[in-house]
């Protein structure tokens, strides 16, 4: 399944001046933002490019879930899943593939987002030393989570469904605090945004950006309800495939 995934993504230009293309226009507008609050604003100057760390770590996110849903979605584009489903194949099978595909995919887009911070903002990721893979299977977890969960909705649902898989993470990210902290919700809010794994994530980012000092106890935390989120998101996917296949959707990959 995973040759399957590669061959169609080498074999097509597009697809891969895609996952370069949407990566550096982000660094790129962002990171001229973050140069110009530095000549501003002098908090922001001693914040050593917590805009710029931001953008990269919330596209690890996005992509994650992103690079899971497309190669899910090239099956049912192309009317396979009824295919796949009633081969030898195990959904749990099925669900590593592409979530090895989506790191593939992430490599791709952000590998020269990378050099494009360090040498055009001079701001190096690697910099964050090991908190940086707390940060990162973290944000990662999250994005195969919820690649699950809308995955299993537009199996149930069909392709009318598609759009969750664009919308879901943008309606994420105001909760999720990627550029302000916690404090800047209202109260009720707070709550909501404190069961999110990837606002830990970016609380952490910053207190290691600004404060220098990696507090564990967040990414402990965020561990703990990726653990629960991505059980539930499984959970919730072999569900809706049982339905499909009940309801006959499985084989009606239409509108």
């Amino acid at each position: 399944m995973i040759l399957r995934y590669w061959y169609l993504l080498i074999s097509s230009w597009p697809r891969l001046l895609e996952l370069v293309y949407w990566p550096v226009l982000q660094v790129i507008t962002w990171g001229f933002l973050q140069l110009y609050i530095v000549q501003n604003a002098g908090f922001f100057a001693q914040a050593g490019g917590i805009l710029i760390g931001a953008v990269i770590l919330w596209d690890i996110l996005f992509r994650g879930q992103l690079g899971f849903s497309i190669s899910f979605l090239e099956e049912m584009w192309a009317r396979n899943m009824g295919n796949l489903m009633m081969s030898p194949l195990k959904p749990i099978e099925f669900l590593i593939a592409l979530m090895l595909m989506s790191l593939i995919r992430l490599a791709i887009g952000v590998v020269p987002m990378l050099v494009l911070a360090t040498y055009a903002f001079d701001f190096n990721l690697f910099s964050m030393g090991l908190p940086l893979v707390a940060f990162f299977c973290n944000l990662i977890f999250t994005g195969w989570s919820l690649g699950i969960f809308v995955s299993g909705l537009v199996l149930r649902n069909g392709l009318g469904a598609e759009s969750i898989v664009w919308s879901v993470m943008f309606g994420l990210m105001p909760l999720a605090c990627v550029y302000y902290p916690v404090s800047v919700l209202p109260q009720w809010l707070q709550w909501i945004a404190w069961m999110l794994p990837p606002t830990y994530v970016f609380e952490g980012m910053r207190a290691l950006l600004i404060e220098h000092v990696f507090r564990p106890e967040l990414m402990i935390a965020a561990a703990s309800i990726n653990l629960a989120l991505f059980a539930g998101s499984f959970a919730a996917f072999i569900w809706l495939l049982n339905s499909a296949r009940r309801n006959g959707s499985l084989l009606q990959a239409g509108e």
